[in-house]
């Protein structure tokens, strides 16, 4: 005879010391909410937000009056002129003939001088010190690449005056014999004849553009540093424990991770070698016809133009003036809020390959 099964109700849960069942709780089921776990914000965290609130302002509102002084100022050059300001080559304010393009071209070819030069020479101090310098030495690179964005941009000026021209010239020399197929690279007269005196090869954008590069490369260098020595660690031992050489874990890990830093490096530079003024207003011979041919005598760029023009001019050149300046303000604002969006963008770990 089978004996009768006896159900066993499940074990009641076992409660926390201190905490009630809900039947034991006076009043309805409803009225009960979660603890709440806000806390008052510390003074210290108040004042630090309110700061930089206030200094992210201030920032804007200067930008903004910058932008605005100098579009006002502007308003009688750029109405006289009209669209010819950005295709006219020659600066004439005074007989109503004037504009930005060969101005403009000298500015963006020096520029790109300076980044040719540059960006190598940063993307490889940058990898030097984050992953082959260690310790005092480390510290010590740090501190001299930290040192030369220090430097007075006059003291850059002279010493490409004065030192680097002298010596740059028969490389200069060199490329033209060499290149000289390659028309930027050519320096003939209005014949087409070649040139080979010196006198032809100084006071270039070559020259003015090995000088700004030397000027930027603090700024590439430090951003480049920064994001390749935050690559996450736990990728790169694994890019090493599973048989990668040195190179193999930078060229997976370190640079997928550090290419938003890459690029917004160079854009922010790029920023700052369109705005150089003293250093290529020293160096450069202001002509204002566009010349092509990089290694030659002569060109111009709009900051040196500004700083050249602007102890004689008029009331109406000043007004030209200012609007070449709107011009380059605009230019560089959109190049560093291009590269600001790029770094800020730059990854967390997910893109390495590694």
């Amino acid at each position: 005879m089978e004996s009768p099964t006896v159900e066993h109700a499940p074990p009641e849960p076992q409660l926390l010391r201190g905490t009630q069942r809900p039947s034991d709780i006076d009043g309805p089921l409803e009225e009960v909410s979660p603890r709440s776990l806000r806390s008052a914000p510390a003074v210290s965290d108040i004042v630090f937000k309110s700061t930089a609130f206030v200094a992210g302002l201030i920032t804007v509102a200067i930008m903004l009056a910058v932008g605005i002084f100098l579009s006002l100022r502007a308003g009688d050059a750029i109405g006289a002129a009209g669209f010819s300001f950005l295709t006219e080559q020659q600066w004439s304010p005074e007989t109503q003939k004037f504009g930005i393009a060969a101005v403009l071209f000298g500015t963006f070819t020096i520029a790109l001088v300076a980044m040719a030069v540059s960006l190598p020479l940063s993307f490889g101090t940058a990898l030097l010190i984050s992953e082959i310098a260690r310790g005092r030495l480390q510290q010590w690179l740090i501190t001299i690449v930290d040192l030369m964005a220090a430097v007075p941009s006059v003291v850059f000026g002279l010493w490409g005056l004065f030192f680097l021209q002298a010596n740059i010239v028969p490389v200069a020399q060199w490329i033209a014999h060499h290149f000289a197929w390659i028309p930027i690279f050519a320096v003939t007269d209005e014949r087409g004849a070649p040139l080979t005196e010196a006198s032809a090869f100084t006071s270039s954008a070559f020259i003015a553009g090995i000088v700004v590069a030397l000027m930027i490369v603090p700024t590439q260098t430090s951003v480049m540093r920064e994001t390749f020595s935050q690559a996450p660690v736990g990728e790169r031992e694994a890019a090493l424990g599973l048989g990668s050489t040195r190179w193999m874990m930078i060229r997976n890990v370190v640079l997928p991770f550090g290419r938003g830093g890459i690029i917004g490096g160079s854009m922010l530079s790029l920023g700052r070698a369109l705005g150089e003024t003293i250093a290529v207003y020293m160096i450069i011979s202001p002509i204002f016809t566009i010349n092509w041919q990089v290694l030659k005598t002569g060109g111009n760029s709009v900051s040196a133009l500004i700083a050249l023009r602007y102890g004689e001019a008029s009331d109406f050149s000043l007004s030209a003036l200012m609007a070449a300046g709107l011009t380059l303000f605009l230019i560089t604002l959109v190049i560093n809020f291009t590269a600001s969006s790029i770094v800020a963008r730059s990854r967390s770990g997910a893109q390495s390959e590694a």
